[in-house]
């Protein structure tokens, strides 16, 4: 069985071409990890800011987030997220980021 491929448009060189640009190390605003649309679809928040606020932590800025204690934002993530630890969530958003990044 063979697949026979037709371009149409530019769509695969598009594609390409994104993915060109998300190769390599990025510094990525945790807003924009961390979109609305992403935050509200595995949680009752609709922004990290709003995740931030109940979580009972000030943060303000990265040294606010990371001062968080480890084991208590696990806690608080398993707790009121749909996912079972802060790294499955991580894992998450990069991929939904990934994935708006190239377009799909």
């Amino acid at each position: 069985m063979s697949i026979k491929i037709i371009k149409k448009g530019n769509g695969l060189e598009k594609l390409m071409k994104r993915a060109e640009e998300l190769h390599g190390q990025h510094k990525v605003k945790f807003t924009d990890m961390y979109s609305s649309e992403f935050i509200s679809s595995c949680s009752e928040f609709q922004s990290i800011d709003e995740l931030f606020d109940a979580s009972g932590f000030k943060v303000e800025s990265k040294e606010d987030f990371e001062a968080i204690p480890d084991a208590e934002w696990e806690v608080f993530i398993t707790q009121n997220t749909s996912f079972g630890s802060w790294l499955e969530m991580q894992k998450a958003a990069v991929a939904a980021y990934t994935k708006k990044q190239l377009g799909l």
